[in-house]
């Protein structure tokens, strides 16, 4: 294999071992929080500090990651992530670690995670050149890599916290952030192309922290395609998270078989997923953009509220699960290739962020309203309502206008 292409395969593997360590620390948290004799409350604010974090770290640190550089931000991040579950591991396992400590060390951790993953993002778009490979290509086997990690670490964290106990499932969760900094370090080569820092051509340079978070977000709102697709992920995510956050459990305990069939149907979602990311992946870069962005969302909104609003059983709905996850699984590899190709080079990791930010801002809006409205009407009604609305948006992009830009494959440039 030529060097370029041991880069992009060395950062994809990368990808997923950093992805797989931040699995394991969410996964293994409540149980070393229960081993210490926490309460529920406690579990509630050890999770909130190990994702809270990931939240804040989002448009705050694209900036510095353009000034520090991709290469060394992705390592200078897992080292961190590293050193501080390595230090749950040894301080949990001598038995000198109370529940302040924990929360601190996590919330530290869950802080680099943001910058970490973006840096190894918008590492992708000089690398898939170096390495003559489509945009497309590149940004669906990180996809896919961070899809297969999520879907294989939280076993494999059920299995740690079982044969050697919750404490030292964070030495598991060590190594894997360690083996992400090496695979970096060792396969990704120093250049400027590799470097945001490094771009000669920042517009911005010299300008402050908050004037360069500032003009990232201005370059958002001004970039029409950016904005539409922003505020319509936005949206949709919101309907997301009510069908699956808050309305799936609450369908299958009253009318499945109770959380068994809820996992049963994430699990299929999850693995749908990873299949619809190398499918695009393989084929991305040959398919017609705007056809499948709507044909995407359409497949990930509509069949599955149907089939809830139908009062679908645990067997179909796990089969229409599937194709809904195959088809979100080609869908945000789609959007991250617009994202990486539609900015900047020296703003890469600010736009990176703010979108991801946006985009994540319905999630708690969804919970939300999904969660009053669950109170009020019945839940094949709500199912029924989501579907209807989640169609006609994901049909937004034929009506033209900037949608159409969606159709011009952008050349990203070599820094």
């Amino acid at each position: 294999m030529r060097r370029p292409k041991l880069a992009l395969g060395g950062l994809a593997v990368a990808h997923t071992m950093a992805q797989a360590g931040n699995t394991i620390t969410v996964f293994a948290t409540p149980f070393y929080v229960s081993s210490i004799g926490g309460s529920a409350t406690d579990i509630g604010l050890a999770t909130t500090a190990a994702t809270l974090p990931i939240i804040l770290g989002g448009p705050l640190s694209g900036v510095l990651v353009d000034r520090i550089g991709y290469r060394r931000s992705s390592v200078l991040a897992d080292v961190v992530s590293g050193l501080t579950v390595l230090a749950i591991a040894v301080l949990g396992s001598i038995g000198h670690l109370p529940l302040w400590g924990l929360l601190a060390l996590l919330f530290v951790s869950g802080l680099f995670d943001t910058p970490g993953s973006t840096a190894r993002t918008v590492l992708l778009p000089s690398l898939a050149r170096d390495a003559d490979v489509p945009l497309e290509r590149a940004v669906g086997l990180a996809a896919g890599a961070e899809r297969t990690a999520m879907l294989a670490a939280a076993p494999l964290g059920g299995i740690l916290v079982v044969l050697v106990g919750p404490a030292q499932a964070f030495f598991i969760d060590a190594a894997f952030f360690a083996v992400s900094a090496l695979l970096v370090t060792a396969l990704v080569p120093r250049s400027t192309s590799t470097s945001g820092s490094d771009d000669g051509e920042d517009a911005t340079e010299g300008r402050s922290y908050w004037g360069q978070l500032i003009d990232g977000a201005r370059f958002v709102l001004a970039t029409p395609l950016l904005r539409n697709i922003a505020l319509l992920v936005l949206i949709l995510n919101a309907f997301d998270t009510a069908r699956l956050s808050v309305l799936l459990p609450l369908y299958a305990l009253d009318e499945l078989h109770g959380a068994t069939s809820a996992g049963l149907i994430s699990g299929a979602l999850a693995s749908g997923s990873v299949a619809g990311a190398a499918l695009f992946s393989a084929w991305g870069h040959r398919l017609p953009r705007r056809s499948v962005f709507v044909a995407a969302f359409v497949i990930t909104g509509g069949p599955l509220s149907a089939a809830f609003a139908l009062g679908a059983g645990t067997p179909a709905l796990v089969v229409t699960a599937v194709s809904t996850g195959l088809a979100a699984g080609m869908l945000n590899p789609l959007i991250g290739t617009l994202r990486l190709e539609l900015a900047p080079p020296h703003m890469l990791a600010r736009v990176q962020t703010l979108m991801i930010s946006i985009a994540w801002a319905g999630m708690p809006i969804g919970s939300l309203l999904s969660g009053a409205a669950a109170d009020t009407f019945d839940l094949r009604l709500i199912y029924a309502a989501i579907g209807i609305a989640y169609v006609l948006l994901a049909l937004a992009p034929l009506t033209g206008g900037s949608w159409r830009q969606l159709d011009t494959r952008q050349d990203t440039p070599r820094r």
